[in-house]
């Protein structure tokens, strides 16, 4: 399928009242169709795994197109250059989180990126990181003792953050980690007994 022809799928499923929502909300794209998520899952499977044409989607200034790049970008060409390439380029929370959901949490580097990512300056790599640590931390698996350490601190860290948007991945990404166990929930106890002792 061409990006022409996608395009032609946005125009039919286009939810004008819903696009004019997401633009008071303060999405500001050159267009906007309203396209909800489980209808570009639809399309997805239509199209189909195509490198180029998720490339191609992604660089429009289009929500629908930059959405579906995320679920039609096969994971096997898409290397860890492309995803900060990505992740530099977002403009929105929601695309973290559907790009995260869609792609980022299949990457076989998927775990070194978010380190990388919660690590930066920046508050949407920290968002994506902290995003892409929860859905990692869903699969059950405890971090090694030097990762945890690391995770903790700068998740603490990342709860007083400036930005509500990191703050709560932050604490989501804790929440998912003391999930996984006793002796992850204890640290995780400890971790928020101590900021709350630090706020009081």
């Amino acid at each position: 399928m061409t990006l022409v022809e996608v395009k032609q799928h946005f125009r039919a499923m286009m939810n004008g009242p819903l696009a004019q929502s997401m633009r008071e909300k303060g999405l500001a794209y050159r267009v906007i169709f309203g396209v909800e998520w489980p209808r570009l899952m639809e399309l997805a499977q239509e199209v189909g795994k195509d490198h180029q044409l998720a490339q191609s989607l992604w660089k429009e200034d289009i929500r629908e197109c930059r959405l579906l790049a995320g679920l039609v970008q096969p994971v096997e060409s898409f290397y860890p250059e492309i995803a900060d390439i990505w992740v530099e380029s977002m403009h929105y929370p929601e695309e973290a989180q559907y790009t995260v959901l869609s792609l980022f949490q299949h990457l076989p580097y998927a775990s070194q990126k978010a380190f990388e990512w919660v690590a930066a300056a920046d508050e949407m790599h920290q968002l994506c990181g902290y995003l892409l640590l929860a859905r990692l931390f869903m699969q059950g698996n405890p971090l090694m003792r030097q990762s945890e350490v690391e995770y903790m601190d700068q998740a603490s860290a990342a709860l007083g953050s400036r930005s509500l948007a990191v703050r709560k991945a932050a604490y989501d990404s804790l929440m998912k980690y003391s999930l996984i166990g006793a002796e992850q929930e204890a640290l995780v106890n400890k971790v928020m007994c101590s900021l709350e002792c630090a706020a009081n």
